[in-house]
C-alpha cells in the first residue's frame, strides 16, 4: 500500500469545479486550487456530495457535546472516509465557529516551524472556503515559528481532504486557518502550541489531521494503533513521544510510522497539557484492510478521536429524562413540519426565530422519525448537541426527510401523508448487565469496535420483542455484529420523551 490507488478520474477537475460552483466562486490568483480531488475524493461536485452523504450515513453518531477538537484521518475517502465522517459527526453542525483551524504535518517538504496559508481561499469541487488571511498574517507576523511556504500547500493532501467534510457538515460560514507543520521535532510542536493556545476556546474548532500506522500487517496495525491511541488519550505529550520511540526499537515488519501526523497530534497534546477539563475520547477505528480496496498484508490505520471540554457540574452518569407540556410538544412538532415543508419548497433552511420558551432552548439529543401510512419513511438523530432543542429538531426534520440513505428523499406531494414523531433523549448511560434494560423505558446503544447501532425505546413496544430480541435485532440489524454480538459489546441505555402528531 505504498502507492495510493487512484480511484477517481482527474480529467476535467477545474471544469467540474466551475460547473459545480457559482460565478462568485471562480478562483482568484491567490486561491489554493485542488490537488487531491480526483485522487483522494471525487472531483465531480455531485459525485462528491453523494459520496459524503453515504459516508456520514455509515459513520458513528455524535455521543458528546462541547467538542473543542477532533483527530481525523486524511487518506482516500474509500479507505478512511467513514472514520473521518465519524470525527465530523462529533461536531455540532449548527454552531457558528469564528475559525476552523486545520493542523496537518507535511508529507511533501521539510522546513522549520509551520506554514500558514495567507494568500487566498481554499477551493474544492464543492466551491470556495474562505481563509482568514488577516489572522494568518497576524500569526506569521507575531510568531517566529510561523511562515508561509508555497511548496508546503501546493500539493499537500492532508488539509485538502478535510475541507469537503467541513463544507458538507457545517451549516454556517467557515473561516479557515490552514497550517502545515514542516518541522520534525518536539520543540517546534511546543512552540506552535504556545502560539495557538489563545485561539483554543469555545469560539473555535480545531481539526488535527493524521493517519496512524503505515504498512504493517493487519494484526500488527491493530496492536500498534491501539497503543498509539492509548498514548494520545492519556493527554500527556511525553507518553506519546515515549511510545513512538519504543516502536522504533520494536522492529515491527514494514512499520514505517505509528503516526504520520505525529507533530500535529503532539501540538494538540501540548495545547491541552495540564487542562483537567479536557477529555480525549476514541470514536471510531478501522484500517485500510477493512475496506474493499486494500489487502491485509500492508495496511494503514485510521482513528477518529474527539477532544471534549467538560464542566464542573457535568455528570455523564446522571440521567434526567425530559418532560414537556402539551403546548411545548405541539410547538416542536409544528417546527418540524413547517421546516420540512419550507425546505422542500425553497430548497434551503428557513431562517429560524429565537424561541423564548426556556424548555425548548435546552441542549439535548433527539431523533425525528417520519412515518407514511404506518411505515417508516425516515429517521435521523443525534445523541447530543450544542444546539437549542428547537433548532436541533428543525435540522433533524430536514435530515430525516432528505438524508436517510435507506429511503428516497421525501417530495412535496408526500408531506400531507407524513406523521412526525419526536424523541428527546437523556444522556447515554453505560450499563454492565442487560438486566438493567427496562423495555419500553430504555433505548439501547450498542458499540463494538467501529460498529454501533441503536433502537429507540418505543421500538420494543411496537415490535413486542423480548429483551434478548431487542438486543439481538439491534446487534445484527443495526450494528452489524451478529445476533449475539451484543454479549461482547459495550451497552448503553437512554430514556426518551416521545410524542407524535398521531
Amino acid at each position: 500500500m505504498r502507492v495510493i490507488i487512484k480511484i477517481f478520474i482527474t480529467m476535467g477537475l477545474i471544469t467540474n469545479f466551475l460547473q459545480g460552483s457559482g460565478a462568485q466562486d471562480k478562483p482568484n490568483p491567490g486561491d489554493r486550487l485542488p490537488a487531491a480531488a480526483g485522487r483522494f475524493f471525487p472531483d465531480d461536485p455531485n459525485e462528491l456530495r453523494s459520496t459524503l452523504k453515504n459516508l456520514f450515513a455509515k459513520a458513528k453518531p455524535c455521543t458528546s457535546t462541547r467538542v473543542a477538537a477532533i483527530v481525523c484521518p486524511h487518506a482516500g475517502y474509500v479507505f478512511s472516509g467513514i472514520v473521518a465522517a465519524s470525527s465530523y459527526n462529533q461536531v455540532d453542525p449548527g454552531k457558528q465557529y469564528e475559525h476552523v483551524f486545520i493542523i496537518a504535518s507535511s508529507h511533501q517538504v521539510s522546513f522549520a516551524g509551520a506554514s500558514v496559508y495567507n494568500k487566498g481561499d481554499y477551493v474544492t469541487p464543492l466551491g470556495k472556503v474562505k481563509v482568514d488571511t488577516a489572522l494568518a498574517e497576524k500569526l506569521i507576523r507575531e510568531n517566529p515559528v510561523f511562515t508561509f511556504r508555497p511548496d508546503a500547500d501546493r500539493t499537500e493532501h492532508s488539509i485538502e481532504v478535510q475541507v469537503p467534510f467541513l463544507q458538507y457538515h457545517l451549516k454556517k460560514e467557515i473561516n479557515l486557518v490552514p497550517i502545515v507543520i514542516g518541522a520534525q521535532n518536539a520543540e517546534s510542536s511546543k512552540s506552535i502550541a504556545k502560539a495557538l493556545i489563545p485561539w483554543f476556546n469555545e469560539r473555535n474548532l480545531f481539526v488535527f489531521s493524521t493517519d496512524f500506522s503505515h504498512y504493517p500487517s493487519y494484526v500488527d496495525a491493530q496492536a500498534a494503533d491501539k497503543a498509539t491511541c492509548d498514548a494520545i488519550v492519556s493527554g500527556k505529550p511525553e507518553k506519546l513521544l515515549k511510545l513512538l520511540d519504543e516502536y522504533k526499537d520494536k522492529g515491527v515488519p514494514n512499520l514505517v510510522t505509528n503516526l504520520c501526523g505525529w507533530t500535529s497530534v503532539l501540538t494538540m497534546l501540548y495545547m491541552i497539557a495540564g487542562d483537567a477539563g479536557i477529555k480525549i475520547t476514541p470514536v471510531h477505528y478501522t484500517n485500510s484492510g477493512d475496506s474493499g480496496y486494500g489487502d491485509k498484508k500492508q495496511v494503514v490505520g485510521y482513528w477518529s478521536l474527539s477532544v471534549k471540554r467538560s464542566t464542573d457540574n457535568e455528570s455523564e452518569a446522571a440521567i434526567q429524562p425530559f418532560d414537556f407540556t402539551k403546548q411545548e410538544k405541539n410547538t416542536l412538532l409544528n417546527i418540524a413540519r413547517s421546516t420540512i415543508e419550507k425546505y422542500l419548497r425553497d430548497r434551503r433552511m428557513p431562517v429560524d426565530d429565537p424561541n423564548p420558551d426556556p424548555a425548548l432552548n435546552v441542549n439535548a439529543g433527539a431523533f425525528v422519525t417520519l412515518k407514511e401510512h404506518g411505515e417508516l419513511r425516515g429517521c435521523i438523530g443525534r445523541f447530543a448537541s450544542d444546539l437549542p432543542l428547537y433548532k436541533l429538531v428543525a435540522q433533524l426534520a430536514v435530515a430525516s426527510s432528505t438524508e436517510d440513505s435507506r429511503f428516497e428523499p421525501v417530495n412535496q406531494k408526500e408531506t400531507d401523508s407524513l406523521v412526525i414523531e419526536i424523541s428527546v433523549l437523556s444522556p447515554l448511560k453505560k450499563i454492565i448487565s442487560p438486566d438493567e434494560i427496562v423495555l419500553g423505558k430504555h433505548g439501547i446503544y450498542i458499540k463494538k469496535g467501529h460498529y454501533s447501532g441503536t433502537f429507540l425505546p418505543q421500538v420494543a413496544v411496537e415490535t413486542g420483542w423480548s429483551r434478548d430480541e431487542f438486543l439481538g435485532h439491534c446487534a445484527r440489524d443495526k450494528a452489524g455484529i451478529g445476533w449475539d454480538g451484543w454479549k461482547s459489546a459495550e451497552l448503553f441505555t437512554y430514556e426518551a420523551c416521545v410524542f407524535s402528531e398521531k
